[in-house]
């Protein structure tokens, strides 16, 4: 009779990879020690460790080869400590794009901040040799190009928002009209905001129509408020039956109660953009002449400098701002300070800002100059066989929360490429050595000529060259 004894248990293949501590003294891995330090080094390999042994749990018979652990050691080091902020090329037709940086800043700003790199006398009067602040530097610039009485900045506009509201309504009601209680990219609320500032949101009006006696009737109920806070609408529009009261009238309306009037202007547009066909945004010259006590806006936006949040209105109000603990938490760098403050200084004359700051030379650009740029790039990559070329009639956006319903007229080279897919071609671009940004429509990759510069069509010219030579794929 024969017994049966039951198999043997396998051993678990997980068992067979080195220990942490083996890998990294292998001879192979002592010069990624003395490349990335031992720190660097045992993190990667338990990564790498980690990863082998889920995928041998899965599939017993792929265990990796120490060298193939080594290599992956190695990219995976290599990955940790590449650059990951490149300079890009903006071919989508969206002039203040977010999600590339907003404002392409004058090269006075970029020389103004390298300048500022190294130590700088960002807090100290070198006349006196005391201390002294920050906003010397902007104060007197910003009331300048104003015409307010004074102005600081901070971070971003949100940070100025919050700072006026903390510092001016000092916990009274916040009163604000229903239809201006927006909310902005990356979650940004009105409501919250004054939430945050200690303040209670007063909701006046309807969504549509918003009157002075709805104000009045806020007050009866409410009179410990101390702010109206008017918000612009730079990202939505609401049109139909509506009806709001004009900034003088609100203003008037707000002095004659004991009230102070604050506007969130968002884009901060110093200049008048109707001659160039964009006139659905007032200037921050315009609120302050309304009779606005303190009006916030962007510095990165229609302003064309950095990211930040400026305030500019009566200089009681300005000190107010700045003397209080949120001012600190929120105060600006010394890079943002100096391109900042050299921003400002090409909006005096003799300088024509149009030509001298790069957003509003590209919001002002014709017809014309778009033709004569779409022509030259397609001259210089008309000629492939694989790519079907052509130039077209577009439409492009200011972008970054301005002039949201008023488009652009744009050109656009249309690339089809008859071996890629629009998506493959498109990452071709985006994935090439200066990354390019366009849109897909219609199965084509439209490269938008707003938002170029005519230094960029070498190089566009040579990535399109590059692109045509991929060789035929399962994409085609």
């Amino acid at each position: 009779m024969t017994v049966k004894t039951p198999n043997a248990a396998k051993p678990d293949p997980r068992r067979r990879l080195p220990a942490v501590g083996a890998l990294c003294e292998d001879p192979i891995a002592r010069p990624l020690k003395a490349r990335y330090g031992a720190a660097a080094l045992t993190r990667a390999v338990r990564a790498v460790l980690s990863e082998a042994r889920t995928r041998l749990a899965a599939d017993p018979d792929a265990a990796p080869t120490t060298g193939a652990l080594l290599e992956a050691v190695e990219a995976r080091l290599a990955d940790g400590v590449r650059e990951t902020l490149f300079p890009v090329i903006n071919a989508t037709g969206v002039v203040i794009h977010t999600n590339l940086g907003r404002a392409p800043l004058p090269p006075e700003a970029v020389a103004a901040a390298a300048l500022a790199a190294g130590y700088a006398n960002l807090e100290l009067d070198l006349v006196t040799g005391r201390r002294s602040s920050r906003q010397e530097h902007l104060d007197p610039l910003i009331a300048e190009m104003t015409g307010a009485e004074g102005g600081l900045a901070v971070n971003n506009c949100a940070g100025a928002v919050l700072l006026g509201l903390a510092a001016l309504a000092e916990g009274a009601p916040v009163i604000v009209s229903r239809g201006e209680l927006v909310e902005i990219g990356g979650g940004f609320r009105v409501p919250d905001v004054v939430a945050q500032s200690g303040s209670r949101l007063i909701e006046v009006g309807t969504t549509n129509r918003t009157h002075l006696r709805d104000y009045e009737l806020a007050l009866a109920d409410r009179p410990d408020a101390r702010v109206i806070l008017r918000t612009h609408p730079s990202n939505f529009r609401i049109s139909g039956f509506t009806s709001a009261p004009s900034l003088e009238s609100l203003a008037h309306f707000a002095h004659a109660h004991g009230l102070l009037l604050v506007e969130d202007l968002g884009g901060g547009a110093l200049v008048d953009l109707a001659p160039f066909g964009l006139a659905d945004e007032p200037t921050v010259q315009d609120s302050l002449a309304a009779g606005v006590d303190l009006v916030l806006f962007s510095g990165d936006k229609l302003l064309g400098g950095p990211q930040a949040g400026l305030a500019a209105g009566r200089r009681a109000l300005v000190e107010r701002l700045e003397a209080h603990p949120l001012a600190r938490a929120l105060r600006l760098d010394k890079l943002s300070t100096a391109a900042l403050a050299a921003t400002l200084r090409l909006y005096r004359p003799p300088c024509d800002p149009f030509e001298r700051i790069p957003i509003l030379r590209l919001l002002a650009q014709d017809t014309t100059t778009l033709d004569a740029r779409a022509i030259a790039l397609k001259s210089q990559v008309g000629g492939f066989e694989n790519l079907e070329i052509e130039i077209m009639e577009t439409e492009g956006y200011a972008g970054g929360g301005a002039l949201p319903m008023l488009p652009l007229p744009g050109r656009a080279l249309a690339l089809r490429s008859l071996r890629l897919s629009a998506e493959a071609l498109a990452h071709q671009l985006r994935t090439s050595a200066t990354p390019i940004l366009g849109r897909i429509e219609q199965d084509r990759v439209l490269l938008e000529m707003r938002t170029l510069a005519d230094e960029d069509i070498p190089v566009l010219a040579s990535a399109i060259a590059a692109i045509s030579q991929i060789p035929l794929g399962p994409e085609a």
